[in-house]
Parts: C-alpha cells; sequence; structure tokens
C-alpha cells in the first residue's frame, strides 16, 4: 500500500511518498529499492520517501561490524550493508523505517539528522507511555528498567544510516513484538553490558498499524 502524504518544512516540490508494507519484504528487495530511490532523489527525478515495513528473520552489519559479534553464523541470513553501525537483527512484529530525505533541501547536517531520527522514536514510543533515552556512549533509543535492576538498561529502538550526495537511506527500527530471543545470536550493535526489550516485553499491546500511525504522525513534526 502507498500513501503519499505531503510532509512539512522545506523539501522538494515533488510530494513525500510514504509507502507501507503488511507483508514481509526481502531484505535485498528493500536494499535495492533504497539505492536506486536514494539516487533518483539526488537526481531530483523522485520525491523523497519513508518506507515502512517488516523483513523475515535475518541479521544486517553494518561498516563497523566485527566479526566476533556475529555468534550464530548459520542461524539466519547475513547481509552486508553499507549503513554504519555493526550488527542488527530485524524479524516479524518489528517494524523498520527506512528513511530516504534530501537534506540539501533540509538541513545538511548529518548529526542534526540522526538526533531528529532519535526524537522520532522517543515521540513515537511516548504514544505509548515508553519512555525512550538517548545515550551518549550507545547508539539507539534504550528504557530503564528498575524492575530488573537499579541500573539495568534494554534497547527498544536501532538506528543505522547512509548518506549519499547529501539524501539518505536505511533508518530505524522499533521492537513491537518480536521474538527477543533471536538478538542473541549477535551482540546487537557491539553492546554486550545492556539487554534488549519491545513494547510488548513492556506490557503494551499495540498494534503493528497504531505503531505506524505513530510514526506517521511524529515524523511531521519533527521533520
Amino acid at each position: 500500500m502507498v500513501n503519499p502524504l505531503p510532509a512539512a518544512g522545506k523539501i522538494t516540490t515533488i510530494p513525500m511518498e510514504w509507502r507501507i508494507s503488511d507483508a514481509p519484504i526481502p531484505y535485498a528487495e528493500a536494499l535495492a529499492f533504497m539505492e536506486q530511490r536514494a539516487n533518483d532523489i539526488a537526481q531530483g527525478t523522485a520525491s523523497e520517501c519513508v518506507w515502512l515495513l517488516e523483513h523475515p528473520p535475518l541479521y544486517t552489519a553494518g561498516t563497523s561490524a566485527k566479526s566476533e559479534d556475529l555468534l550464530t553464523p548459520d542461524r539466519f541470513p547475513v547481509f552486508d550493508t553499507g549503513r554504519g553501525g555493526q550488527y542488527t537483527y530485524h524479524g516479524p512484529d518489528q517494524r523498520v523505517g527506512y528513511v530516504m530525505l534530501n537534506l540539501k533541501q533540509r538541513e545538511p547536517d548529518v548529526r542534526a539528522f540522526v538526533h531528529n531520527l532519535e526524537e522520532w522514536l522517543i515521540q513515537t514510543l511516548a504514544a505509548f507511555d515508553v519512555v525512550g533515552e538517548r545515550r551518549d556512549d550507545r547508539v539507539g533509543v534504550w528504557v530503564r528498567r528498575p524492575e530488573l535492576g537499579l541500573t539495568r538498561e534494554d534497547k527498544i529502538a536501532a538506528i543505522g544510516v547512509r548518506v549519499r550526495k547529501w539524501v539518505t537511506f536505511h533508518g530505524v527500527s522499533l521492537n513491537i513484538n518480536p521474538d527477543l530471543e533471536h538478538f542473541s545470536g549477535i551482540v546487537p550493535c557491539g553492546i554486550s553490558e545492556h539487554g534488549v526489550t519491545s513494547l510488548s516485553d513492556l506490557g503494551r499491546n499495540v498494534s503493528t498499524a497504531d505503531v505506524d500511525e505513530a510514526f506517521r504522525r511524529t515524523f511531521q513534526e519533527i521533520f
């Protein structure tokens, strides 16, 4: 399903496109789409795009991935990707948001873009009464788990981006109700001293449609 939606702010004159996929999308197909769309956006022949989707179970390796952090290499398919970061897991009941924006026509500042992605996740989580937080020494969005220990923090959302010719691609992932045991096949983002959680694990029984609606609403407020 494709839903065109104008975005706020200074963007290309072509209306921004929202793509909402209900069926799992193979990773190679998504990557090929992003590569082509980023090139087209840079050339001014296509609109900016946000694609909300999920993948079949798989691991991805960012440009900083360490081989020793792939603990079970034969468990799921592993894809090398040009995004920043280390190993991540994608799978059913995890919402992925691929964000293809033209920073030249917005704010040509990659750090500001990543900060806005973090804020997008934080405000989306707030829609479900979950307090997501940034950490200066850790990538992603984190939640405190005092019921599991005074210093316990778990990761609920990941960020990994690539920017080429000032056009962004890749993006974010938010755990709705994935099988958290699947994360045990990697050291997620190279961080072993903290855990992983989801909206369901935190007692929030929300649907993918609920998350998509929150993603779309908060995106317009931030971007």
